[in-house]
């Protein structure tokens, strides 16, 4: 079992990692397979020279090192990220959360205002309407896993008041955070990816990407035995009126079954 002290630097070592890789092999991205043993590797090599100059150190903590990690675990370590400058302006780290072997994952691009002062995932009004939403599709939060593909809140202040104004992040500082997807998939292995909206979707599936052409079809890649595309929730809260709203619900609920059905056939074969 990785220590909480171990993990204090993985995120660093992640993201020095990759980055290395990127150089030598020219990968886009790199699993979770990959990342974990070297991110650990490298911790332990820290340690054992920290072990070296120190009496304090605790030489348990490289022999009890592993190169994986539980949720828990991968959240502390979260905590301390600083691979982009997102954690500047943001008040915390918004890790995922639910169930660690979700048959269903939910993926979005980011924090908002309210879960980024909550400190979890879908808490705000795009939350509730997913709440909603998951209920008429026949699903149980509890039971499904929820996380960003960033993890820090970027925003900007309102011209007037003091709202803090959602941002689009950059692809540099999606790249950034993908380590910590990549685990979240390792650990949860779900057998539905969802990807909501156009940012979640095209870090997951590539740039060219479109959900406005294939939303609520399987899809089959490598993240996932299925990956459905749909909607993200604050879309349908920005409709232009009610009865435009309650039809993007609708398409949107349909997608979410279509997550459930594959489950519930998963069910039925075992």
């Amino acid at each position: 079992m990785i220590s909480f002290q171990a993990l204090q630097s993985v995120a660093d070592v992640i993201v020095a990692r990759r980055r290395l890789y990127k150089q030598r092999l020219g990968l886009c991205h790199l699993n979770a397979k990959s990342i974990m043993p070297l991110a650990a590797n490298s911790i332990r090599n820290s340690l054992k020279s920290r072990s070296a100059s120190s009496h304090s150190a605790n030489p348990k903590d490289t022999d009890q090192l592993r190169p994986s990690a539980t949720l828990a675990d991968l959240r502390r370590a979260a905590s301390g990220c600083r691979a982009c400058d997102l954690w500047k302006a943001a008040t915390q780290t918004v890790f995922g959360e639910g169930a660690a072997k979700a048959n269903i994952m939910l993926v979005g691009e980011q924090p908002g205002d309210q879960e980024d002062r909550a400190g979890h995932p879908f808490v705000g009004p795009a939350g509730k309407l997913l709440d909603q939403a998951l209920v008429e599709a026949g699903i149980d939060r509890s039971e499904v896993y929820v996380t960003n593909v960033v993890k820090h809140f970027k925003w900007s202040p309102a011209e007037r008041g003091r709202r803090r104004i959602h941002k689009k992040p950059h692809y540099s500082e999606i790249q950034a955070c993908r380590p910590w997807l990549d685990w979240e998939l390792e650990i949860v292995k779900p057998q539905v990816l969802v990807c909501l909206g156009a940012s979640a979707a095209q870090a997951l599936l590539g740039k060219d990407f479109r959900v406005t052409r294939q939303r609520g079809k399987l899809i089959e890649f490598s993240l996932a035995p299925h990956v459905i595309a749909t909607v993200h929730p604050s879309s349908i809260l920005r409709a232009r009126d009610d009865e435009s709203r309650h039809s993007q619900m609708r398409e949107f609920v349909n997608d979410l079954r279509q997550a459930a059905r594959v489950v519930k056939r998963k069910r039925s074969v075992h």
